[in-house]
């Protein structure tokens, strides 16, 4: 199991850490784990399945055009 850094995971999700806290609080992305008192990180496995699901989305989604 890899657990993603803050860094790690801007680089891979490309989102700022105040929408990637708003997406967590509502329950729309992986929960980050406390490693310790001023720690965090991400499982590595759910954010890859989070992306995953949204390529997947975007082949359902209608075009406006």
């Amino acid at each position: 199991m890899r657990i993603l850094s803050k860094r790690d995971l801007k680089e891979l999700v490309l989102y700022s850490p105040q929408h990637i806290a708003r997406l967590e609080k509502v329950g729309e992305f992986p929960k980050r784990v406390q490693l310790g008192s001023n720690r965090v990180g991400w499982v590595e496995s759910e954010v890859l399945d989070w992306l995953q699901r949204r390529i997947e989305l975007r082949g359902s989604q209608t075009s406006s055009e």
